[in-house]
């Protein structure tokens, strides 16, 4: 392949997604509406001051309206369905050492790491939704301080795992 081929005019491919992909979506999907469900049954009980943002610590630092909790579903639901899209054209995602003998590999490597890390930033989202409602309702307490070292600890170990992928795979 031509060296400017490679880097502006990548090919494309259809690249499936693969069972694991699908399942780990389906789950999320299904995580992420149980987190709606659970946050319209509960609506009528929250107080009108909830947690609304959490330092580095964990720790509940500024309270806000209730509406407030709608915002992380729809940044949930918007990182979602962006990735997706990123992920159905992996000819656009930036590539070290691409070639005509691993350009297929590449193209999964890459797609699933978006899809692995799609996933988990919904769940967080999830997961940090879920918690500011407990909170407001006084059956759960803040985050604490391991949770943002473990879910950088997560994340970035994903994205360390598909780009040593990546490297060993010339």
């Amino acid at each position: 392949m031509d060296k400017d081929k490679h880097i502006y005019n990548k090919p494309k491919l259809d690249i499936p997604k693969s069972t694991f992909q699908k399942v780990l979506d389906i789950i999320t999907m299904l995580i992420f509406a149980a987190g709606i469900v659970y946050l319209f049954v509960v609506w009528g009980q929250l107080p009108d001051q909830v947690p609304a943002h959490y330092n580095a610590a964990g720790e509940v630092d500024r309270w806000g309206s209730r509406w407030e909790l709608l915002l992380l579903p729809i940044i949930a639901a918007v990182l979602g369905i962006s990735m997706s899209f990123l992920e159905k054209h992996p000819e656009w995602h930036n590539y070290m050492n691409l070639n005509e003998n691993n350009i297929e590999f590449q193209y999964k490597n890459s797609v699933l790491l978006l899809n692995v890390i799609k996933n988990e930033c919904v769940l967080l989202f999830v997961f940090v939704n879920y918690n500011m409602v407990q909170v407001a309702l006084g059956k759960a307490e803040p985050l604490g301080i391991l949770f943002l070292p473990i879910f950088l600890g997560i994340l970035f170990g994903s994205m360390i795992f598909f780009i040593i992928r990546s490297i060993q795979y010339k």
